[in-house]
């Protein structure tokens, strides 16, 4: 395997791949930590391991499963176990057939977007919270959605945008998280519950994905496949859906024989 030290190079061997350029971080010192990437099979593959990426450490694939399985092996060997992988849905349940040490955790969603937002968007009434509102930003996350990786106080997450309602209470979040230079991440979108069906989410994702593609040019996110509400506001938004998965490596003695 090389490894990959240029940006540019990343992005022409993995053809632009969003993902790809989210977990690289500009292959520049970031505060989760420096992101490296590797290329092996002819530049045919190409993994960047992002350490403390959205909370784990994450191994974006890309490439064809045959090209791509002896480089995951030969980079979880370097980089080391605590590594997820995560990539197009069809190539990690590949690799999870053809490693052993490797087994599925989870089916989700990629959604991404390079704008600009669908004509007629209207502005809503969102807009960048001060760090004073924190403690009721840490609230409503817990409340209106407590599996959030993205809260208040966790690497990597840093200003919140919300919505308030005429009270005064704060409806909804989203912020910017682990972004790279060239890719934003939308995290932590959240709701209190008896503040649904009022339209605040679509208010403060419109907002945060303006925001992203003003600032980075892309945008993307994670989702559950089973949230058809999410799923149902982003696609109106212009956010385009690729099926994903992540994996992670089996302890040496647990990893079934093949």
């Amino acid at each position: 395997m090389r490894e990959i030290h240029d940006h540019e190079e990343l992005l022409a061997l993995c053809g632009g791949d969003l993902r790809c350029a989210w977990a690289a971080q500009g292959l520049r010192p970031h505060s989760t930590g420096r992101s490296r990437a590797w290329t092996g099979a002819g530049g045919r593959a190409v993994v960047v391991a992002a350490p403390q990426l959205s909370v784990h450490d994450r191994l974006v694939v890309h490439g064809p499963a045959d090209a791509v399985a002896p480089l995951v092996r030969a980079v979880l060997a370097e980089a080391g176990p605590t590594y997820r992988l995560l990539g197009d849905r069809a190539l990690v349940h590949a690799l999870v057939d053809m490693l052993p040490e490797v087994a599925l955790a989870a089916d989700l969603g990629w959604m991404e977007d390079t704008g600009p937002l669908p004509a007629g968007t209207p502005a809503g009434k969102a807009e960048w919270l001060p760090g004073s509102a924190e403690p009721e930003v840490a609230r409503l996350v817990g409340a209106g959605f407590p599996a959030s990786y993205a809260k208040p106080g966790v690497p990597g997450v840093r200003t919140w945008a919300g919505v308030r309602e005429p009270d005064g209470r704060l409806a909804a979040v989203a912020t910017l998280a682990w972004s790279a230079p060239a890719a934003a991440l939308i995290s932590g979108v959240a709701t209190r519950p008896d503040a649904r069906g009022r339209g605040h989410a679509r208010d403060v994702c419109t907002f945060v994905l303006s925001e992203a593609l003003s600032r980075h040019g892309r945008a993307a996110l994670l989702v559950d496949d089973s949230n058809t509400a999410a799923l149902r506001l982003y696609r109106s938004l212009g956010m385009r859906y690729r099926p994903l998965a992540a994996a992670y490596l089996l302890p040496p003695d647990s990893a079934p024989p093949r």
